[in-house]
């Protein structure tokens, strides 16, 4: 074995795809471990005490993970350290008492790392393509707005649970023309001018994936102002508040390539949004109706005869009946429907039969 050269343990390597296997091999010999090293490409890492002694080994890594507290030295020496990282997954760790009200949570979040640090990466060599900092709570503005503008080919971009972040990121986000996934779950100082930045920016002509659950600040001003991104895929409003009605929703229908829709907990929309969305998305495959407590069966017929339709969510949707739902199932393409568990008593075993054979019925 000592005659091989890097070239053919490489190989061997390259057949080896058990984590615990490929870390056996490295304790063969130094040479082994060299390799290892130099072939590895991603990594997941708990602790950090320990990381300016091995993170060199890995110069070329595509991936880096961790869900654990990084401070901004941290930051700065992984972007020094991985110039050819594309993907950064910093979405920290959900935890008991840490979670969007953390009334008892034991997570201060100070000695995390901040702006100072995504401004460190954003200055250093790699060029990141996905950036994920969901619950980061020390990211604001100055990070964000550092990081979209020297990192050109960020597509991916996860600020879910960032309560520091407002319009204004979302001015410097809606210049980048290469942004497609965007997340911003929870980032509750968001308002119909920071929508109205991406609708009308660079980011318009890109976006495919778009969440703003919970941005209880944005209205239908700045809804109806999401038609202008004319490739948006999938969007999600839940739990943004009853500033968001059926005015809003209903422009939303012009948007032609819209497949995934969540309207979850939006108490003012009603069946006149599900009559529009039924009539002019016809490539939507997925609807989240969950708690809107307006919609009727008059609503749901609205999709029997829709040609693209998978999956519909119906939990807490208490004003349809039996005929409603059986009248539903004329929708050929159907193939999972969700049904709150009071509904399941009134439920004729013939419709639930019914149901059995042409799709899955799922009760929550």
């Amino acid at each position: 074995m000592s005659n091989l050269g890097d070239d053919e343990i490489g190989l061997i390597l390259d057949w080896i795809d058990n984590p615990n296997d490929r870390n056996s091999f490295s304790l063969v010999c130094k040479q082994w471990l060299r390799v290892e090293g130099q072939k590895r490409l991603s990594i997941r890492v708990s602790k950090l005490d320990f990381l300016p002694n091995f993170l060199p080994r890995f110069p070329n890594l595509i991936t880096f993970e961790s869900d654990v507290v990084i401070t901004d030295a941290h930051i700065r020496f992984i972007a020094q350290m991985c110039p050819k990282l594309e993907i950064l997954n910093l979405n920290f760790r959900q935890t008991r008492g840490f979670d969007r009200f953390e009334p008892f949570g034991t997570f201060s979040g100070f000695e995390d790392f901040g702006d100072n640090g995504i401004f460190g990466l954003a200055n250093g060599r790699c060029q990141l393509s996905k950036v994920f900092l969901r619950r980061r709570k020390n990211v604001g503005n100055y990070g964000v707005i550092s990081l979209v503008e020297y990192m050109r080919n960020l597509t991916h971009l996860d600020l879910g649970r960032c309560n520091l972040i407002n319009d204004e990121s979302l001015v410097a986000i809606g210049k980048v023309s290469s942004i497609r996934v965007l997340n911003l779950e929870g980032c509750s100082l968001i308002s119909d001018c920071g929508l109205a930045s991406l609708a009308n920016g660079s980011s318009s002509r890109t976006l495919k994936e778009l969440v703003l659950a919970e941005c209880y600040r944005i209205t239908d001003s700045g809804v109806s102002l999401l038609q202008h991104i004319h490739c948006l895929e999938g969007l999600n409003l839940a739990q943004c508040g009853p500033k968001v009605t059926d005015f809003g929703v209903m422009a939303l229908a012009s948007i032609q390539t819209l497949k995934r829709l969540n309207l979850s907990w939006l108490i003012k929309v009603s069946d006149i949004t599900l009559v529009a969305l039924a009539e002019n998305c016809r490539d939507l495959l997925a609807l989240d109706l969950t708690g809107c407590e307006l919609i009727t069966g008059a609503g749901i017929r609205a999709f029997a005869y829709h040609e693209c339709l998978e999956a519909l969510v119906l939990a807490s949707c208490y004003n349809i009946d039996g005929d409603d739902l059986d009248l539903l199932l004329r929708c050929k393409s159907l193939r999972s429907i969700v049904l709150d568990r009071e509904l399941r008593m009134w439920m004729p075993a013939e419709l639930q039969e019914k149901f059995d054979r042409l799709c899955e019925l799922h009760w929550i």
